[in-house]
């Protein structure tokens, strides 16, 4: 599959992000060069984390008295939306294999109020840890389930087999027949052959039970509670071999994993390498020193984050978690309200501030060109399954760039993502037309972006509503 670049020339495969088990590996200049894959500019951000980054690991190597005491170095990102601030913490989580959860500052309320409390996001972090350290055991064992799938499905195999047979084999020719089978199922031969397989029941769904403000919500699984009504049962189904190896593969992996192990990685690893994203914590900053209302509210949430931002233990149905170690990366905008605003306390639990500059056209240009995984190469690889090979010229391309720059100036500035909705419906008559009224190359030009958008950035409406 050929994917043509602005300007012509095929571009490098693209290559996944390697997770390096050993933090050796990450030094700051490589996690930099890492990000800088995937994220134009932002310098300053970039250096921040990567330091952080480094410092967990650093941290590791001391003596444990000593490593107790170095506690992370928290981040304030202030910069408009649409800079990369979500995409640096996302992309930082995927570099080292650490378990990220983000969340919305505005979303969590005061205890004593209707909403979620803030301890909650440490519970929510367990979980992101725990289905991480489950897909891994999955790997690690999914070559014992698989040997275990086969020979279960080839016992059904002989199973429907011997059933509809009217002489009797010796015990030579059931072997034979059963490597015969073997044969066949590794090459895709009888993958749409109805077998019968027994199942394991699944349990009852769990439901939830919301317990008193601060403390944690209560998931009810009636399959656990009595294993005797709902575990161990299974139940027979009639399906094609290559439906029943997928449900077999599913089950032989649970048997192999331990809940409890799974739980208590899945702790270490959260309290060891866990990262929560807390954005748009500028909305609970309080401009006002009115002493009433909202600010109250906002300030009462900055006092409940507080102490877990500081270092505290939080209840969860997999055991005690502490968040001594977490890093927190808060990030907002910041238009009304300053970090000055938030509590003194919690604004010195944010030592490391960076500010994220304004995206322009030049930046807008190489975001469109540069990334890896840039937005024109998604709608080429979409496009590319329906058969078209779409391109774009350089004046197009230079275009989009001026457009979304003038658009973000002139209406509202949503960053990167002017980017996306002008590509949106630019590419939308393509989308739609493809496979059946359009197929093969299919070229851009700069006289065609001035054609669908015409006037666009001086009719305020339409920039405002379409754009």
């Amino acid at each position: 599959m050929v994917f043509y670049m602005p300007g012509g020339g095929t571009p490098p495969p693209l290559e996944p992000l390697q997770v390096s088990p050993h933090g050796d590996a990450l030094t700051p200049a490589r996690t930099v060069r890492e990000l800088d894959r995937y994220i134009v500019g932002q310098a300053a951000a970039k250096r921040a984390v990567a330091v952080a980054l480094r410092n967990r690991w650093r941290r590791r190597q001391l003596a444990a008295a000593l490593s107790e005491e170095v506690t992370p170095k928290n981040i304030l990102m202030i910069g408009p939306t649409g800079v990369g601030k979500t995409e640096i913490a996302r992309r930082l989580a995927r570099l080292t294999g650490s378990p990220l959860l983000k969340v919305e500052a505005t979303k969590y309320t005061e205890v004593g109020y209707v909403g979620r409390d803030c301890e909650s996001m440490v519970r929510d972090l367990v979980e992101v840890a725990l289905a991480q350290v489950r897909r891994e055991k999955q790997r690690e064992v999914a070559a014992a389930a698989q040997r275990a799938v086969e020979d279960r499905l080839l016992d059904a195999l002989l199973s429907t087999r011997e059933s509809s047979a009217t002489l009797v084999e010796s015990q030579a020719q059931r072997v034979t027949a059963r490597e015969e089978l073997r044969a066949q199922m590794r090459a895709g031969e009888i993958e749409t052959r109805m077998i019968e397989v027994d199942l394991k029941a699944e349990s009852p769904p769990a439901f939830r039970i919301g317990g008193m403000q601060g403390s944690e919500e209560i998931d009810v699984r009636l399959g656990e509670m009595m294993p005797g009504m709902f575990g161990g049962r299974t139940k027979q189904r009639r399906v094609a071999v290559a439906e029943a190896r997928t449900l077999l593969q599913r089950e032989e992996e649970e048997k192999r994993l331990d809940p409890e192990e799974l739980a208590k990685l899945a702790v270490e690893r959260a309290e060891t390498s866990g990262i929560i994203f807390i954005d748009e914590i500028d909305k609970i900053a309080s401009p006002s020193a009115s002493g009433h209302g909202p600010d109250v509210s906002r300030q009462g949430v900055q006092r409940d984050l507080l102490p877990i931002v500081e270092g505290t233990t939080v209840n969860t149905k997999h055991g005690v978690v502490r968040t001594d170690h977490v890093l927190f990366i808060a990030a907002g905008a910041f238009h009304t309200a300053k970090p000055s605003d938030l509590i003194p306390e919690l604004q010195g639990r944010f030592p490391i501030r960076v500010e994220l500059q304004r995206l322009g056209r030049e930046d807008l240009l190489r975001i469109l060109t540069e990334p890896e995984a840039s937005i024109i190469r998604q709608y080429q690889a979409l496009l590319a399954v329906d058969g078209v090979t779409l391109s774009l010229s350089d004046g197009a391309i230079g275009e989009i760039a001026t457009l979304a720059d003038e658009l973000n100036r002139s209406v509202e500035d949503i960053g990167a993502r002017r980017l996306s909705t002008i590509l949106e419906r630019l590419l939308e008559p393509l989308l739609f037309a493809a496979p059946e009224s359009v197929s093969g190359a299919v070229m851009i030009d700069e006289a065609e972006v001035r054609r669908i958008f015409g006037d666009a950035v001086h009719r305020q409406d339409l920039a405002r509503y379409a754009l």
